[in-house]
């Protein structure tokens, strides 16, 4: 009897909801997963799971069991390296990243990690949803501030700055704002995050204190990128991560504002974006995810090696 085999099907299930939601992870037949449960069971002498043609529940038992065998697929691979003396990292990795910054920053640096890292299959999951790492497999994620929660351990990685910019056609219409509070007089277009309908705020530094620009929503939108060419088309005042928002102001197309250097804030600074690498749990931290996050961090910064790989790789 493959009693790891039946012991990882039944983590499948607990993890996936459902025998139905099992077995399409797995690839199975639902029978089959539900026969490998029973199996379980049956060796062990006791009901894991209450199940019915509707539902399905942990039994205390199964709950129990279920603690205490969680990890065992987890320890099994990091064993297996060990024991091949794995010098260099290799599997899958599940990376999940928001839209913009999967588009923009990530896809451009994943020929490099792959080239540096070949036994790596990578999977990007590009989406500004909320995402669990366990029930989608998910090794390592890359949040902002709004997306952080208790369950994750987070390291921040990179803070990018944002740039609040409008069309010179805008601007010459409605005049240029000089200071935060001139926002309220003109047409702001805000980002929606997806998750929870809230608006993200638009926030400067002064003396060390955070300001929150009121402003109003001339548009309003839950994608970055529509709200730059809304902006490029003369809609009006957005803020956008420098990853957005650069290739637009060198092509002219939108001119920055609150520029420290023109005095324009009157002292107030546009607070940057963070970047976190969140991972499930510290067991999480396997040999791939730590090459991962260290890449990342790396390219993130001016002038590194890896940075000066991922160029290389793209091309001029």
């Amino acid at each position: 009897m493959d009693i790891l085999g039946l012991i990882n099907t039944f983590i499948s299930v607990v993890e996936n909801g459902s025998i139905a939601a099992a077995a399409r992870a797995k690839g199975m037949s639902p029978a089959a997963v539900s026969q490998s449960i029973t199996r379980l069971e049956t060796h062990l002498g006791v009901r894991l799971l209450s199940r019915t043609t509707r539902s399905m529940a942990l039994t205390d038992s199964g709950a129990r069991y279920f603690e205490k065998v969680r990890h065992i697929p987890h320890d099994i691979d990091l064993a297996s390296q060990a024991a091949a003396a794995v010098t260099s990292p290799q599997g899958s990795l599940c990376i999940a990243t928001t839209t913009a910054f999967g588009r923009h920053v990530l896809a451009p640096l994943m020929p490099a990690f792959k080239a540096l890292y070949p036994r790596i299959d990578v999977e990007l999951i590009s989406t500004d949803r909320r995402v669990d790492h366990r029930l989608e497999g998910v090794d390592v994620s890359l949040r902002i501030d709004a997306q952080l929660n208790d369950q994750l351990i987070a390291r921040r990685i990179a803070s990018i700055p944002f740039v609040f910019c409008a069309s010179p056609s805008y601007l010459h219409s409605a005049g240029v704002p000089v200071t935060p509070e001139d926002l309220q007089r003109h047409a702001c277009l805000v980002f929606r995050y997806p998750t929870d309908g809230r608006f993200l705020p638009w926030t400067f530094r002064l003396n060390g204190k955070r300001l929150e620009a009121k402003v109003h929503p001339g548009f309003i939108c839950d994608d970055i990128d529509t709200i730059a060419q809304i902006a490029v088309n003369g809609g009006g005042v957005a803020r956008l991560a420098s990853f957005i928002a650069q290739p637009l102001i060198d092509s002219g197309r939108l001119l920055p504002l609150f520029e420290s250097d023109h005095g324009g804030t009157a002292g107030a600074e546009p607070e940057p974006m963070e970047i976190y690498a969140c991972v499930s749990e510290r067991s999480a931290l396997s040999a791939k995810v730590r090459a991962f996050i260290e890449f990342i961090e790396a390219a993130m910064q001016d002038d590194t090696p890896a940075r000066s790989r991922a160029l290389a790789v793209e091309g001029p």
